[in-house]
């Protein structure tokens, strides 16, 4: 009796056990069919057990042999066996495209991402030219005659205009003056006056003075006058030929103010004027860019269509009652252009 209430005991441990066991199962995922169905076979042999113990007294060695083979003979899982992992379908991305750090980036956004820094470019190198540059295209330079004046550098003798003294003028030269008012002012001194002419050999110049008022050979002319406004005209009358000419003359403006201290020379740059008389009509009053008391250089280009007998000469004037209105004149020429 004792062997069977142990049997009958260890037959119920084993049942409250297989219970105990689905119960924990029914928590756990689902469970394979198969595995489900030896559960149910083992829970249905238990209870076979059960009930042969307890109707046959001469079975009680075999179910305690079949009680204690249960636990070895029958596997009862006691965990849901894990799904089996299914691989993934999908091809894994390449390996050279980096995994995205950040959003993208609207199309409708222009935003420069990562825009590099603008470097300088260096300029492009000039090609080097070897071949020597063309030489540039400079007018070719006019050809003169010579100098056509009647003794143009007052090297050939003078004469006493209407035999006065006051008046030498070198040979193959006329003199004209003006008299009367000066239309500068209403002073009484505003008159012309008769100027003073002189052909001046260097001999009868100062010393400090030979190399300043003579430009060409040994003689220079000068025309002046103390305390008195002068307007005169050297002219002569010359046959020329058809052609272009260039009348160019020097003349040093001595127009002195005061002699206290030196000369002082007039600051107005009307108190000495020059104008050219020519064919073409000439020119206007001509101011001494450089000053007073420096040589000036003036030119007048005029032409003419047939051979004549022309008048040409330079006016000179010195408007204002000057302590001196002086002129020195040398080294006159005209000349024709020959190309």
């Amino acid at each position: 009796m004792n062997l069977k209430r142990d049997v009958l005991s260890l037959i119920w441990l084993l049942l409250f056990a297989l219970v105990l066991g689905l119960v924990g199962c029914q928590t756990e995922p689902e469970v394979d069919e198969a595995v489900e169905v030896d559960m149910q076979a083992t829970v249905d042999t238990a209870v076979s057990l059960t009930v042969t113990a307890q109707t046959e007294n001469g079975v009680e060695e075999e179910a305690v042999a079949q009680a204690t083979l249960l636990p070895t003979s029958t596997s009862v899982p006691t965990q849901v066996p894990e799904t089996p992992t299914v691989e993934a379908t999908v091809p894994p991305p390449p390996t050279s495209t980096p995994k995205p750090t950040s959003l993208p980036i609207p199309t409708n956004t222009t935003v420069p991402t990562d825009t590099p820094e603008p470097t300088a470019v260096p300029p492009t190198a000039a090609p080097v030219n070897t071949q020597p540059p063309p030489p540039p295209t400079v007018p070719p330079e006019p050809v003169f005659s010579g100098n056509l004046l009647n003794n143009g550098s007052f090297e050939g003798g003078w004469y006493n205009m209407n035999g006065a003294p006051e008046f030498q003028l070198p040979n193959g030269w006329i003199m004209e003056f003006d008299s009367g008012p000066t239309g500068f002012g209403g002073e009484s001194w505003d008159i012309w006056f008769p100027p003073e002419t002189r052909v001046l050999p260097y001999y009868q110049l100062p010393e400090n003075e030979r190399g300043l008022f003579i430009r060409d050979g040994e003689y220079t002319i000068k025309a002046f006058k103390g305390n008195g406004p002068i307007s005169l005209r050297l002219l002569q009358d010359i046959a020329l030929e058809p052609g272009t000419y260039v009348f160019t003359v020097y003349v040093f403006p001595d127009l002195v103010t005061s002699y206290e201290g030196g000369k002082q020379f007039s600051g107005d740059p009307f108190a000495g004027e020059v104008r050219f008389i020519s064919p073409s009509g000439g020119t206007g009053w001509l101011t001494f860019g450089a000053g007073f008391g420096t040589w000036g250089v003036f030119e007048h280009t005029f032409t003419i269509d047939a051979a004549q007998t022309v008048r040409i000469g330079v006016g000179l004037r010195g408007r204002y009652a000057l302590a001196s209105n002086g002129f020195f004149i040398d080294d006159w020429s005209l000349r024709r252009i020959e190309n």
